[in-house]
């Protein structure tokens, strides 16, 4: 998709997505189809169906980005597949088809879209369907009846497997199932509304069963839940509770700095939102139902106080009605004069020709407004970690340990299957020495179990009992400036 060749650095127009964690999240799927077991033998605190994804995108190609790339074509497809028909809940059938992709323009220009392959753009499309079921059962539907199970059951299914890739996005679901349970209390039928919910939470079990039989076989249910449930939960850095005025005084801080730094989107989310309450509805559930969508993703992903610019990209679907709004009105426009097939024909010529238009300055955009696009300079000879691999690879069935950051990349390049559990350093304050990774990447080194150990400014001093360095280079990437080292065992 020409979009996504422009602003995902794992397109083929870039030499390399050196972003630590998209490399991470390759490297446990790589070992996840290697016959490792994720948390257990290799430890990143994600869910299964983002490795699992990334697997794939791994068994596609073991040395690039390219299946990761095809990965998320493959998800924008669904993302502007769902934009369409939530759009044609607003408006006609040619400005949807012309609406439904420049939605998906403008997060993958905004600064949360950040270098391509987060795991919040593998959940969209998750965000999008569920979106689209709820908001077509509110506008056309609940003046007749209540939401029919399967499709209760549906949401469910979206809800697991967003709570198996980061369960921080469960917010808009518990409101989707919410709102679907308030349409049956509205209705009276109180012994159906328990029955929906039991029918969610089945729909959200049944995305769980693959990973109960994947782990319970090997033994590892329990660090199945120590990884991704006890460490995000209880071990993840985050900030301190604070009282009711300072919690909505930070959470009014960061909504406008996200705001400011994506405004591409935001603005037709916000005019969207508005749009949503005032349109045409039969019921006053239904204008509440987008907007407490809305609140709860946002408190979900933020009520921690922890902010990075690509954990609001979900955020970035309630666009789609601002250009639900941004639609009727043009359709208004040319066609409130007259019945007849001219002002129609009229119309669609002009959508057509505007459509073209806004694809090629959206990629103009794209190309003059995106972070990532500076790199595409970036060639196999000028890119540090492709001499790197050329070093690692000298040596036959070379091992490899990342110290001083996440994933470098270079597990990628070189297509070394991690062989430590903590083969990256993580920000974790383990107080179990049996779990500590600080611990634990320090006694690789002293006993010199690895082959080669790239640190990225720092490493353990007991580094040349065992090691040698062989290259080093300055990187600067984000503003920040860094030293890379890579170390050959003597």
């Amino acid at each position: 998709m020409a979009f996504l060749m422009l602003a995902s650095r794992s397109s083929f127009l870039y030499v390399f997505n050196n972003w630590d964690d998209a490399n991470s999240y390759l490297s446990v799927g790589k070992a996840l189809f290697n016959g490792k077991m994720p948390y257990r033998d290799v430890f990143d605190q994600k869910g299964m169906y983002l490795y699992f994804f990334y697997g794939l995108a791994y068994l596609v190609s073991h040395t690039t980005f390219a299946g990761v790339y095809i990965l998320e074509v493959i998800l924008a497809f669904f993302n502007i597949l769902g934009f369409y028909k939530i759009l044609r809940l607003y408006t006609g059938e040619k400005t949807s088809l012309i609406f439904a992709p420049l939605t998906f323009v403008v997060a993958v220009v905004s600064k949360s879209f950040w270098w391509g392959g987060a795991a919040e753009e593998i959940c969209l499309p998750f965000y999008v369907w569920g979106l689209y079921l709820i908001v077509r059962y509110f506008r056309e539907d609940y003046h007749e009846k209540t939401m029919p199970m399967k499709q209760v059951f549906f949401g469910g299914i979206l809800a697991g497997i967003i709570a198996n890739i980061k369960f921080t996005g469960l917010g808009f679901f518990f409101a989707w199932m919410m709102m679907v349970w308030f349409s049956f209390i509205f209705r009276k039928e109180f012994a159906a509304s328990i029955k929906a919910c039991l029918v969610f939470l089945f729909g959200m079990f049944v995305t769980f069963i693959p990973w109960i039989i994947y782990f319970g076989i090997q033994g590892g249910l329990y660090e199945w839940y120590w990884g991704y449930v006890y460490i995000n939960v209880f071990l993840y850095p985050k900030t301190e509770g604070a009282g009711l005025g300072s919690l909505i005084y930070s959470l009014a801080k960061i909504l406008y700095f996200l705001i400011r730094d994506n405004y591409q989107y935001f603005a037709f989310v916000i005019v969207g939102l508005i749009y949503a309450v005032f349109s045409k509805t039969e019921k006053f559930l239904g204008r509440l139902v987008v907007p407490v969508l809305f609140a709860f993703l946002f408190l979900g992903i933020f009520i921690g106080g922890r902010t990075l610019p690509y954990y609001s990209l979900p955020l970035s679907v309630f666009a789609v009605f601002g250009f639900a709004l941004l639609g009727s009105a043009l359709e208004m426009l040319f066609t409130k004069e007259t019945d007849s097939d001219i002002g129609k024909k009229e119309y669609g010529i002009l959508m057509f020709l505007g459509c073209g238009a806004a694809v090629l300055l959206s990629m103009l955009f794209i190309y003059n407004t995106s972070m990532n696009i500076s790199y595409m300079k970036d060639t196999d000879e000028s890119f540090f970690l492709f001499r790197f691999r050329d070093e690692v690879l000298e040596k036959e069935d070379p091992t490899l340990l990342n110290v001083g950051c996440l994933d470098a990349g270079l597990y990628t390049l070189t297509d070394i299957v991690p062989s430590c559990r903590w083969f990256q350093t993580q920000t974790l304050d383990v107080p179990e020495p049996q779990n500590n990774p600080y611990l634990e990447q320090d006694r690789y080194v002293r006993e010199g179990l690895v082959d080669f150990v790239i640190a990225r400014d720092s490493y353990p001093e007991c580094i040349y009992d065992k090691y040698e360095l062989i290259d080093s280079e300055d990187y600067s990437f984000s503003g920040s400036d860094f030293k890379y080292y890579l170390f050959r065992k003597k």
